[in-house]
């Protein structure tokens, strides 16, 4: 146990869950929470009786003992949130999307920069799955030789009679690939070693919910570095016979080889989740990664402490959200979604 104390402000999303489990086996000390909504808060507090429900945001704000404020509320939401705990002198861990809009990722950028706080995403399609911490491992050890290109694809369950009335509103959630592929945008940039990309081309569209005009539905994006390239495609198609919420993969093609990820299912048989497929000079191979150790927790309450970017530099963080907006952006020209 370590003498960092946290808190949660907005808990919207499951997310939120993930969130606190990352920084408390990595012993951080969860101590209060603000949630408005009192059926979430119920459930919440039942599973995390040691943190104090508090009827203000101010509580936690003003609370010099906080040392990291997370957030799961609504996506629209969340940036505010994360401004006014940074102007605090509070850490942020925040759920993906960390933005909505480009005006609150300029907003964001200014804050984290005048006051020198830490602002992370917590990508929990990268850092809470093993299966991709372990093609991490495997690259940085020259596995595939020298990464060219990646092939993201996100698929979600929608099971509509478990969504809030704000996740089809698009101004609140930000479109499909400013929300769920950011996730694949992180990953884009780790894998290529970049800080930055340019987006080629991208779209949206409502295919199969027209009830839900706010929906998009399904969304692809093209994308490059100078030295690599990816394909990014989400959705919320995954079929109702399909045991899990999605069936997430990632292609990674190196001059050398290739690694298959199959994160939270594999749909040929084999049981359990993270499994990652290997083809290079060994010739092909799965390996199970249900037992491979997820740092980011330690690294960042680490960062926390000694003020350092090990869990994830500051610049990716921001430009992963940026790719997504500019994706978002440009997905949605000539579409009624365009404002």
């Amino acid at each position: 146990m370590t003498d960092i104390k946290f808190a949660a402000i907005g808990i919207n999303h499951s997310h939120i869950y993930g969130q606190v489990d990352c920084l408390q086996e990595a012993g951080a000390q969860f101590v209060s929470f603000h949630a408005v909504e009192d059926d979430l808060a119920e459930a919440f507090g039942a599973k995390y009786p040691e943190a104090k429900r508090v009827a203000d945001p101010r509580a936690i704000l003003e609370d010099a003992n906080v040392a990291v404020v997370i957030t799961s509320a609504i996506p629209a939401d969340r940036a505010a949130i994360s401004i006014a705990a940074m102007q605090h002198g509070k850490d942020v861990l925040t759920d993906k999307p960390g933005m909505t809009t480009f005006a609150q990722l300029h907003e964001l950028r200014r804050v984290q920069a005048e006051t020198g706080r830490i602002y992370s995403v917590l990508y929990s399609e990268h850092f809470e799955v093993r299966a991709t911490v372990e093609a991490g491992n495997l690259i940085a050890q020259g596995a595939i030789g020298k990464v060219i290109n990646t092939v993201g694809l996100g698929p979600h369950a929608i099971r509509n009679n478990q969504r809030p009335d704000w996740f089809y509103d698009r101004q609140r959630y930000g479109g499909i690939l400013c929300d769920i592929a950011s996730h694949q945008f992180e990953q884009f940039l780790f894998f290529s070693d970049a800080m930055d990309a340019e987006v080629t081309a991208a779209t949206v569209a409502n295919r199969g919910n027209p009830d839900r005009p706010g929906l998009q539905d399904v969304g692809d994006v093209h994308l490059k570095t100078p030295n690599t390239s990816g394909y990014i495609r989400v959705d919320w198609f995954t079929p109702s016979g399909l045991p899990t919420w999605g069936d997430g993969r990632l292609t990674i093609l190196g001059t050398e080889g290739y690694i298959e990820l199959r994160k939270y299912i594999d749909i040929a048989g084999k049981p359990g989740t993270d499994h990652l497929y290997i083809v290079n000079h060994e010739g092909p191979r799965h390996i199970d990664c249900s037992t491979v150790d997820r740092p980011f927790g330690r690294q960042f309450l680490d960062d926390v402490l000694n003020r350092t970017e090990t869990a994830m530099p500051q610049e990716r963080a921001f430009n992963a959200m940026k790719l997504a907006l500019t994706a978002q952006q440009l997905a949605e020209r000539g579409t009624e979604w365009a404002q």
